[in-house]
Formats: structure tokens, sequence, C-alpha cells
């Protein structure tokens, strides 16, 4: 496969997954097993695209540090098990380490409740000229918070500022956030791996029957579980509520990890290829001092 052509496959690969206006999005529509055109048998081709798309991925990080003026901050959100950390590992395995940041999201510590709940993501977003990378994130407030009453008990909110407008109040908060963020240089980009619930538990099980994996599984996944309904509405309501032009979501299918691993890289590429990124043009002063400094460098005898 021709680069050029690799690349622009890549750049359409995500565009089906992509949510900008939430209005008539339903997550019914969405099949967490779709691999597009591409089969279990064309997963050679698959790894060549995400290879183009590191590769790719690489070279407009460098521009991005380069230039300093914009960051790009990635929110994944997804069920136990659906892939975020995989996907994470794969997809920046070609980023300088230097340039890129990675916060995960746990339950809120004493301090972070204290504060109004976005306090603790804006202290980790990234700085200009760096990729940010939330595994969880705010949404957990509009997710796990809803399914959840206790956790909401705990925020300490006065009463009358629960009420049963509170997460589409929560959703305009978000919606204002993220236009702010757009609108100080950070590029939102937010991935819901869209696992099924089928899937989920296979790779539970795979969890539990393998020693070297006993580590990730957490009693709380099983649980979780029995509130798979009232997630998948939450999720729905998320999407509905919080897409925009500036901040979309992608509602990427996470059935097959190679799969979405691919998708995530070509929004990932699509985004920074729609800033435009070059390097610093030096002032002319600026390219005087570095030839002289080339000259004094050339005229070493050793």
């Amino acid at each position: 496969m021709k680069k050029n052509h690799a690349l622009k496959s890549l750049r359409k690969l995500a565009a089906p997954y992509c949510v900008r206006d939430g209005g008539k999005f339903r997550l019914k529509r969405i099949d967490s097993a779709d691999a597009g055109e591409l089969e279990d048998e064309n997963r050679a081709e698959a790894q060549e695209l995400l290879a183009r798309s590191v590769e790719r991925m690489t070279r407009l990080q460098e521009k991005l540090a380069a230039q300093a003026q914009w960051s790009l901050l990635l929110i994944f959100q997804a069920m136990d098990a659906a892939g975020k950390d995989g996907v994470i590992k794969h997809v920046m395995s070609g980023i300088n380490p230097q340039g890129c940041q990675v916060v995960s999201f746990k339950a809120p510590s004493r301090e972070e409740l204290a504060h109004d709940y976005l306090w603790r993501c804006v202290r980790a977003l990234p700085e200009r000229g760096r990729i940010g990378i939330f595994n969880r994130s705010y949404y957990e407030e509009v997710l796990a918070v809803r399914v959840h009453g206790d956790l909401l008990e705990a925020q300490s909110l006065p009463d009358g500022l629960v009420t049963k407008n509170i997460w589409e109040e929560r959703y305009q908060d978000i919606r204002a956030f993220e236009r702010h963020l757009a609108r100080s240089g950070v590029v939102v980009r937010k991935f819901f791996l869209h696992v099924s619930k089928k899937e989920q538990k296979k790779r539970l099980l795979e969890r539990l029957e393998d020693p070297e994996k006993h580590w990730k599984f957490s009693e709380s996944d099983v649980r979780q579980r029995r509130h798979w309904d009232e997630y998948m509405h939450a999720y729905e309501d998320m999407v509905r509520g919080t897409s925009s032009e500036h901040a979309p979501w992608l509602v990427v299918p996470a059935d097959h990890k190679w799969y979405t691993r691919l998708v995530v890289a070509a929004a990932i590429v699509d985004a920074l290829e729609d800033l435009d990124l070059e390097f610093p043009k030096l002032p002319p002063a600026k390219k005087k001092a570095l030839e002289r400094a080339r000259r004094e460098l050339m005229s070493e005898k050793s």
C-alpha cells in the first residue's frame, strides 16, 4: 500500500463514528463489533495502517511541540475491559514521552471532593505544544455519579443545587468548559470505546483464568455489570448532551481491539492534520546567529 493512499484511507476511517451534533445520536446504531471494511483476514492491512498512523503522528507531534501554540487533549471513557489502556499503549507508542502526559482519574480524594468536579481535571490539562491523555475524566460526573447516587451525595453540594435537572446542567457546564478550551488553543477529542456486554464478559473471564492478568481484575468490574443498562443510557445521554463541533465524541466499536486502535489513531492524526502545523520559520537575525555557530563549529580543528 502506497504511503499517500494509506494516509487518505486512514483519515476516512474515523468519520463514521464522529458525533459533532448529538441531537439525533442513538447508541444502538453503533455496532460494537463493527470493523468497517476490514475483517479479520485484513488484519495485516490494519497493522500497516496503524504503523503508518503512528509514524505520521510522531512527525506531527514534533511540529506541535516546536510551534508551541496548540495542545491536544484526548479523553477516553469506557466500561471496564473495553481496552482503554491498550489503545493508549499501542496508538501512542511512537510519541515522544517528553511531549505527552497520561493522567488516570480514579475515585476523587477528600481534597478533590472539596472542590468543584472540574478542578482536578483542569489542573492536569496539557501545556501548549503537548498532548494530554485523560484515562477517564470529568465525564465520570455524568456517568458513574449518575448511576450511583451515593457518589453525588459525597460531593456535599447544597441541597438546592441537586435537582432533577442536574445532569442537563452538567452537560451545559461541560459544553461551556470545552468551548473555553477550544478558544484557548486546546484541541479536544473524546473517545467512548463501545464494547458489548458479551465481549466484556469474555475479557473479564480471561483475566480470571490467566494468573498474569489477575492484577487487572477488580470485583467492582462485576458489580458495575449489574448496572449495564443504566450505564448505556447514561453514555447515550452523555454523547447527545456534550457533542459539539469543537469537541466531538468518537463512539468507537471496541469488540475488536485491533480495529479500535486503528480508528482512534485515525481520529488523532485527522485532528492534528487539521491544524496545518509547521516548524517555526526563523527570523533573519536568528538565521545569522545559526550560521555563525555553524562556522565556528566547522573551524574547530578537532
